[in-house]
């Protein structure tokens, strides 16, 4: 699949256009950001780590009935996915407390909840993503109420497929944040929702079970080093591990090996 003119560039990824309307090309970046980019850094080999690990789980998702965007892995840094019109709304799962939600309310940091808080924010860099009710989301068309409980629900469904998924290899699911799109179906001939985006260490929150060491972003984002092992580690876990190939953490000056598992 050959790619096209670039359609888009954000923060952690690229889309390319491709010779099929409905088909685009996802390119994982190295680059890594906290703060709405107010911190940035390049760390050589998490676009690598990220793309297989996305891949894996959204993979693992679809085989459970979720539909996802995610047509094929291409290579170490590429995915064929399906272009999809994305809501302009971040949907968070939090099972357990921390970031964000210990600041604003005070909660004490690793307080396990009931049950799992699903929030929303409107995608606005400017506005720094600013937490929004459904209320907001209707108001301002940004999606319909049939959508929103239609997402709610698969929302919930892939936090609980989830949270079973890092469990059964020694990882707790802190919090997560996922997209949606709507996409074409061929078969149907309509558009229909799908999970979009990625599901990876830079959008989830991973303790290890027993030290709840932190095995995700917030290593760069409170500066706790050691990104490229973090995500590595996840990536073992999983039993994923393509090629051999070697990668440098710039800031640390080490080169880390990584070899993944041959499809």
């Amino acid at each position: 699949m050959n790619k096209g003119n670039k359609l888009y560039e954000g923060k952690a990824k690229i889309i390319y256009e491709t010779k099929d309307q409905n088909l685009v090309i996802q390119h994982f970046k190295d680059d890594a950001t906290a703060f709405n980019n107010l911190k940035k850094a390049n760390v050589e080999g998490k676009g690598v780590l990220n793309n297989r690990i996305s891949e894996f789980i959204l993979n693992n998702l679809s085989q459970c009935g979720i539909k996802t965007h995610l047509v094929k892995r291409l290579n170490m840094r590429e995915q064929l996915i399906r272009k999809a019109e994305i809501f302009p709304i971040e949907f968070i799962v939090r099972n357990i407390a921390t970031g964000s939600l210990t600041k604003r309310l005070g909660i004490p940091e690793g307080t396990l909840l009931d049950k799992p808080l699903l929030e929303y924010c409107y995608k606005k860099d400017e506005l720094n993503d600013p937490l929004i009710s459904k209320e907001h989301i209707f108001s301002f068309g940004w999606a319909s109420e049939d959508e929103i409980n239609k997402i709610d629900k698969i929302t919930l469904r892939i936090n609980d497929l989830l949270t079973g998924i890092f469990r059964a290899v020694g990882i707790k699911l802190v919090d997560f944040k996922i997209e949606y799109g709507k996409a074409w179906n061929k078969d149907t001939e309509e558009k229909e929702i799908v999970l979009a985006d990625e599901i990876s260490p830079d959008t989830c929150r991973l303790w290890d079970m027993k030290t709840e060491k932190k095995l995700d972003k917030d290593r760069f984002r409170k500066d706790l080093g050691n990104i490229i092992q973090a995500y590595q580690e996840v990536a073992r876990r999983l039993g994923i591990m393509p090629e051999e190939t070697n990668i440098s953490e710039v800031n640390f000056g080490k080169t880390i090996p990584i070899k993944f598992k041959k499809k």
